[in-house]
Order: structure tokens, then sequence, then C-alpha cells
């Protein structure tokens, strides 16, 4: 099953593990099975630590398997074979469970021990899906540190029944105890805050009382790592506050312009910044939104959602961008029924079946590229008479016998059954002509907009509601600076937005100094 790279990566791994690790799987006769035979054979060879017990029938999904401490009961389940993008779901779990400590901070840990009540989770993905991981890692640790919580991973692809009937068009999509939870990404943090709320209200007690800062970030992806980095390195109070850390990178799959880095992934880059910060003296407040940004004469106050409140005497606002609406009837009450942004994340629920994708520039014909590989037909949509993706793109969208590219169309609306996506209307924009296609799906690429709508009436917004900044990172009002693309910056990158966050940090720091300066 394993490659010999995989499986000395594997068994180096699994050197780390100090208990044993019993794999209690659950087969029945189908192929999938055979391959997960295959698999738990090639764990099992990897460490003397690990062992199968295999079964047939009863009342798990078939196949799955459990992987637990020997003599224990409890454990994360893996319905379906977790490899892709869920196999670091698998080894984590096996090292967990192996008695390797998982690298999450010891307040977190006792939460989740002492949490009150019986969870049972259940988390559906696709195996391409880069979101996912981040949740199944999240409640499998869980799992291994409170037997009262169950969190099991299900493979849709593998379970389309089960897909069908609880009409899954989005993935991770998670039921606890038999109803909805939550879809799209979540931290273990976000989940915590979700199932403990009264967690919610003692890091909102903590957070109200720290001392004000010299520099407050708020907002966590490049922008946000890269202003941490340089306001720490000169020594002085630095604190940054994020909804998610990583921001929209968070989504990104493939990221192959980052200079010196040749190619990597959304949420292994986040990491990386996550980890760069911490090399540093930074206060990392992560799940905190803000809500309003007040001047003062000597302390700029930052108002979170959670109640809480944060002063600094400088702030470096990155809060970023994220996916544009289309804002056409049918967008809102069909999003995760049809309606998705995600192409990888998404695109393996609609196999075989017929998609549009909305939008011309380079993330709409990638995706629509990348759909083309998986689904039944893709019909491209773009708004402008021509597309605006770079050439390559189009030569290789082009080359493809399964999509249909219509320019100089407007989409006037998606329609369905109530239950889910069913067609889209578009109005042909040269002759007036209203016209229908019959589809499954509907991926969203029209570019972005600013997360600033908390700072309307504060701060100097342009007419698209970006942030006015001058060359130095300086807002309308002294001592607030602002980078990445919540500003005006006139390219939307990642390492632009970096190069930003940098140079808004100076700026600040810059400030601090002249302001503090003697008058003479």
């Amino acid at each position: 099953m394993l490659d010999a790279n995989l499986k000395a990566q594997l068994a180096a791994y699994l050197q780390r593990i100090d208990q044993p690790v019993e794999l209690v799987a659950s087969l029945d006769d189908t192929p999938a099975s055979a391959k997960l035979q295959a698999l738990l054979k090639d764990i099992s060879d990897a460490s003397p630590l690990v062992t199968v017990v295999e079964s047939r029938g009863g009342p798990h999904r078939a196949p799955s398997f459990a992987v637990t401490r020997q003599g224990h009961s409890h454990g994360p389940r893996f319905a379906g074979l977790p490899m892709g993008h869920e196999f670091t779901s698998l080894v984590l779990a096996l090292l967990q469970v192996g008695g390797y400590p998982p690298k999450v901070d010891e307040p977190v840990l006792k939460q989740i021990r002492e949490l009150d009540g019986d969870f049972d989770f259940e988390i559906y993905i696709s195996l391409t899906c880069h979101n996912c991981p981040d949740v199944v890692q999240a409640l499998n640790l869980m799992a291994i540190q409170n037997p009262r919580i169950k969190a099991t991973m299900i493979d849709g692809s593998l379970f389309q029944d089960e897909i069908k009937e609880r009409q899954i068009m989005a993935v991770p999509t998670v039921f606890l105890n038999g109803t909805h939870f939550g879809q799209g990404r979540m931290s273990l943090e976000e989940i915590l805050a979700k199932i403990d709320t009264s967690g919610v209200k003692r890091e909102a007690d903590k957070i109200a009382g720290k001392d004000p800062f010299d520099v407050l970030i708020v907002g966590g992806g490049p922008a946000g790592a890269a202003a941490a980095v340089y306001a720490a390195r000169k020594g002085i109070r630095t604190g940054i506050a994020s909804e998610r850390f990583g921001g929209q990178v968070l989504d990104t799959m493939g990221i192959e312009n980052f200079v010196s880095v040749k190619e990597t992934e959304g949420p292994k880059f986040a990491l990386a910044l996550e980890e760069h910060v911490r090399q540093y003296d930074v206060d990392i407040m992560n799940l905190q939104r803000a809500k309003a940004l007040i001047p003062g004469p000597e302390l700029i106050e930052i108002q979170l959602e959670s109640g809480a409140s944060l002063k600094a005497k400088s702030v470096v606002v990155t809060t970023g961008a994220r996916w544009r609406n289309i804002n056409v009837p049918g967008e809102h009450e069909y999003r995760n029924k049809g309606v998705a942004y995600c192409p990888h994340c998404d695109g393996p629920l609609f196999k075989g079946k017929r998609v549009a994708v909305i939008g011309g520039g380079n993330s709409g014909v990638e995706a629509a590229i990348d759909l083309a590989g998986i689904v039944g037909h893709v019909t491209l949509i773009e708004f402008d008479t021509k597309l605006r993706a770079d050439e390559v793109l189009q030569r290789k969208l082009r080359s493809l016998a399964n999509v249909t590219v219509l320019v100089n169309a407007q989409t006037t609306e998606i329609a369905g059954n109530g239950q889910r996506v069913t067609g889209l209307s578009y109005k042909d924009r040269s002759t007036g002509e209203a016209k229908q296609v019959e589809l499954e799906g509907v991926f969203v690429q029209i570019g972005l907009v600013p997360n600033t709508e908390w700072l309307k009436g504060t701060l100097e917004l342009s007419r698209h509601g970006e942030i006015i900044v001058d060359a130095k990172g300086q807002t309308s009002i002294p001592g607030v600076f602002a980078a990445g693309d919540a500003t005006t910056v006139p390219f939307k990158q990642i390492i632009i937005a970096a190069g930003d966050g940098a140079k808004a940090a100076l700026g600040a720091f810059d400030h601090l100094i002249r302001s503090s300066a003697p008058a003479h």
C-alpha cells in the first residue's frame, strides 16, 4: 500500500512512541477493505509496538479502523483510507496514542480533559481537501485526551449513501451527536469555544487584563506575521490579535511564487508563519475578531467581539480580505448546498456532475482546470468580453474537452429545489438574452473584498473599502498603520503583503520614537 519512501518515513516517526498501539479494524469484502488491510499491515510492520486486530460485521462502518492504546477502548476512528492530505492526521494519531506529547499548551489539554458531556463527532472529508486535516487532527486529539469524546473521519467518496442522505455538498462537514455542528476549516480553539462557552469568557477576561502594547497587530496573515516579527525584533512590547492565524493563506492550495520557496501549500505556509512569530516575544491572541478602533490622545483602543478590549501606543491593521460574493438570488440560500468557494476541498463531492465556475481570472481558470479532471462538465462564466487569466492557463483550459467557456455573460440567479443547486441563469450581455444552464454545483471565484467594515467612519477608506495608506503604511490616524490585502496596495500577493507588513511595523516603530522624543 505504502511506497518504500513512505514506509521509511513512517518507521522513523514511530520510533518516537513508547506505548503499545492497537489498530482495531472493521472490514468487509470490498476492494477498499483489502487496501485498508494492506495499509494497516504496513503500519504494524513499521513498529513492534503496533498491532492489528481485525473483525467483520459489528456496529462500525466498513472499512474503518480505530487507533487505540492497548487495553483501552477509546481513540480516533478513520472510516476509509486516510491517505492524501489525511496521512498526516493518521501519523499524528499514531504518535499521540503511542505516548508522544502533542504540540498543544497544557491549559488547552486540561480544558479538553475537563469537558463535561459525551461528544460523538463525525467529520466528512475528501482526501484532496487541504482544510479537512486541521479539523480531523483537532477532534482526534480531543478523542485521545478525553474518553468521553469520539471522533470519526469519514471519506465521503467511500460512503456516498451517507453523503446523499445528509445532503453534504461541502467539506469538511462535522456532525456532533447526529446533529450538524459546522462546516469549513475549524481550529482546535474554535471547536472548544463552541462547546465550552465558559472558556470564551475566561479568555476574554484574561485579554481585558493585559497591559498596553507598544505595537498591536490586528490580523494574523502574512502581513500580520511579518509586522509582528519586525516589531518584536526592535525589543518593544508586541501583541497580535487575529481571528485565525494564517488568514486567507489557510484557504490557498498551491503557493509557487513566494521567492525562495519553490512550492508549498497554504496551511504549511501558515504554520511556518506562526512558528516564526513564536520565535520572538510576541503575545499571540487567536480567535479574536476586532469590532472597533477607538483613537485616543495617548493610547489606541481595539474593541473585540468577545467584549474585551486591548490598548496600544500604535496599531498595525492587517485584517486581509475574503472571497467576494456574486450577490445574486440563490447564492446565500444554497451556500454549501451546491454553491462553493474552494474547488480543491469540495470538487470531489461533484465527481461526474456538471458544475459552473464564475470568474475568468487566474483563480477561476485554475479552478476550472482542476475541476475538469473530476467532474463531468465545467461551464466557465466570465462577465468581461475575454478571460483575464494568464495565457499559459488559458491554453491549458482550451485543451480540455469537457469545458465550455462563456464570456460577456452576467450571472443573474442560482436556482435550486430547496435542498440543493439545480441550475444557473445568466444574461448574454451582447444580445440581452436570458439563458439557463442545468448543473449541480457553482464555484465562485471573482476576487476579494477587504475585511474593513469594522473601520468605516474611523479610518479613511477607498471607494472599494480598502484602507488608504502612504508609503510607510500610515493611515489617516496618527499611530495607526495598515498593510496587506486590506489596503490600497495594488497587487494582492502573499509576498507583497509580507513586505508591506514589515514596512508598516517599521513605520510604527519610527512613530513611537518620534512621538516619545522630548520637545525642544
